[in-house]
């Protein structure tokens, strides 16, 4: 959840959306991201909506405390019933993300889920995930949370290698994110996935290897492998300013991406999203997925993005300021942007392409159809699906995705 909020205009007290948001809404998917804003510490490298009890100290008061958080955001969820009206979508995947979900108590995250249960319902096969940061969850934690409805876990493991981690300021033990996946199996969870980070100033192939190989030798069916970016504002682009830290190139990072494919690929995980390998179709990121359709998801808490029928808006990111609005009975929304056709399209093409499938050549216009062949000649799009009206990415097209997205969307 990024700590910077675009501009855009007012959203109404009460949250109402245009009535065009809301038409067709039953063919669409509906999701909800749950923002916990919370962490112990802050990461060198992070730049998301995040706080430590020291940043919260003395500004929101018990507004802003995660002693009632659960409380809080269960409003939001009361207000979305009541922005949605009589839709009759079941909520199909539930995403709670921070910040560090697993500093709230396993019962609070359970309590926001049974909010949605209760508002909307749960689809059937509803996928329900929670982010989890290795150090703070236990067997009994994990437990109640898949007795609570929980069913996919995503442990932020970012490297095997301790001065990685210090570099990254990660405060886990290196082997507690593998051991988490062997909890996480036994509590019964379906599906866990495990977050890597490459890049890091100071990190060499062999250590990304020896990261990748304890991922997969812990037997998730999921693992997410992004390049390292440097914010400005975080403690991790000051030392690299001052010189304590090398800047990590992109010819590293891309070397570091060819690491990760094959040895993803050779442990019977198959890449369905620029950054995501997945054992099977059943164990992708369905949110995610929704995302990068253009599904519509609510997402609640401070700071957190939400899009319903091509209406986009953000909240309030203090979490002070955010409790206050719903204490005061109004949305917390920040600001919002209503979607035109050709903002629609181009989110489309950004999204569509970086996944295994492709983006309809339809999409394109005739500049874009031009440079879609000539990506195809130059190996970056594979012939199958071209032929079959899609661009799809080849592995070399993945590791120069943002410069054939934007000769694409011309």
């Amino acid at each position: 959840m990024p700590s910077v909020l675009p501009d855009g205009e007012p959203v109404p007290e009460d949250g109402a959306l245009p009535a065009s948001a809301l038409d067709s809404a039953g063919s669409r998917p509906l999701a909800f991201y749950l923002h916990v804003p919370y962490c112990a510490t802050r990461c060198g490298y992070c730049d998301f909506n995040t706080y430590t009890a020291t940043e919260l100290r003395g500004s929101g008061g018990v507004l802003a405390s995660r002693d009632n958080y659960a409380g809080t955001l269960a409003e939001e969820v009361r207000l979305a019933r009541k922005v949605l009206g009589d839709d009759p979508r079941a909520v199909r995947t539930v995403f709670v993300g921070g910040g560090t979900p697993t500093l709230l108590a396993a019962k609070d995250l359970v309590r926001m889920l049974d909010a949605i249960r209760q508002e909307f319902g749960l689809a059937d096969d509803a996928e329900v995930t929670t982010e989890a940061n290795p150090e703070s969850v236990d067997p009994a934690y994990l437990a109640t949370l898949r007795e609570g409805g929980f069913n996919r876990i995503s442990f932020g493991m970012q490297s095997a290698r301790r001065h990685v981690l210090s570099v990254l300021d990660r405060t886990h033990t290196p082997g507690r994110p593998e051991a988490c996946v062997a909890e996480a199996r036994a509590a019964g969870f379906d599906h866990v996935n495990l977050d890597l980070i490459y890049g890091t100033p100071g990190e060499s192939d062999d250590d990304w290897r020896a990261s990748l190989e304890a991922a997969v030798g812990a037997g998730p069916d999921h693992v997410s492998a992004y390049a390292l970016i440097v914010e400005e504002g975080t403690q991790l682009a000051r030392r690299i300013r001052r010189g304590e830290v090398p800047m990590t190139d992109d010819d590293v990072h891309a070397d570091r991406y060819l690491i990760a494919d094959e040895v993803l690929t050779a442990a019977g995980l198959h890449w369905y999203e620029v950054s995501n390998w997945a054992a099977s179709d059943a164990a992708r990121c369905l949110h995610n997925e929704l995302y990068w359709r253009g599904a519509d998801w609510w997402g609640a808490g401070p700071g957190a993005h939400s899009h319903v029928g091509g209406v986009r808006w953000w909240n309030a990111k203090h979490p002070g300021a955010y409790a206050a609005a719903l204490a005061g009975g109004r949305s917390p929304g920040a600001g919002r942007e209503v979607l035109g056709a050709e903002d629609r399209r181009v989110e489309r093409i950004l999204l569509e392409l970086r996944l295994r499938d492709g983006v309809p050549l339809d999409l394109l216009r005739e500049a874009g159809l031009a440079a879609a062949r000539r990506a195809l000649a130059d190996g970056l799009l594979r012939p199958g699906p071209y032929e079959q009206g899609r661009a799809a990415l080849t592995l070399r097209g993945r590791l120069l995705a943002d410069a054939v997205v934007r000769d694409l969307v011309d």
